[in-house]
């Protein structure tokens, strides 16, 4: 038993080390003394390519995202092109303006800031990136989502990153719900292709 105890640390240790390694690599945020900013992970147990078909949709993010109602886009799917983008009731916003930053297929990059909205998350910039991890020896994707924000007037550092966090938990709950939902889809698809 001790043993298993001694692998599972490892590889524990082994995980930690390869997010940080993705952290460092790909999540890089110039902070401003007025700014607060965190990075989030979530495990999910689909493979890569299913995630990255719902995230990489900078024109459809109520896919998966549940505080989004409505998306419209100006101009094509490239750099520089900005999203409208209706909250759902219950937010302290309406609306938001968002403009992709970067979209990269062949590394599962996504990042995105807001350019507007009527909302209190200023100068809000974020990165989400996946990576294929294998979860209880199944195909899985490790996702991980970091951001920087202004601290608006009369908020804590604190209690903004809690509210953005909160938020984004939200959203990434969302998208392993989904994605692990179309993945066993997928795989009763292929059983079934296979026995045919």
């Amino acid at each position: 038993m001790e043993a298993n105890n001694g692998i599972e640390s490892l590889m524990n240790q082994t995980n930690l080390s390869q997010e940080r390694e993705f952290i460092r690599r790909h999540h890089k945020h110039e902070l401003l003394q007025n700014q607060c900013s965190s990075t989030l992970v979530k495990h999910i147990k689909a493979p890569v390519h299913i995630v990255w078909s719902l995230v990489r949709r900078f024109d459809q993010p109520q896919k998966y995202k549940p505080f989004i109602s409505r998306c419209v886009v100006k101009g094509n799917m490239e750099i520089g092109t900005v999203r409208e983008v209706d909250v759902k009731s219950g937010l302290p916003a309406t609306r938001s303006t968002e403009r992709l930053e970067l979209l990269d297929d062949n590394e599962h990059i996504l990042s995105i800031r807001i350019v507007g909205g009527d909302h209190r998350l200023k100068n809000y910039s974020s990165i989400i990136s996946l990576h294929p991890e294998n979860i209880e020896g199944r195909i899985g994707t490790l996702v991980i989502e970091s951001f920087v924000v202004d601290v608006p007037e009369g908020n804590t550092k604190d209690e903004t990153c809690y509210f953005v966090e909160a938020l984004i938990k939200c959203n990434l709950k969302s998208l392993a719900d989904i994605s692990e939902r179309l993945a066993v889809q997928d795989t009763t698809t292929e059983s079934i292709i296979n026995r045919v």
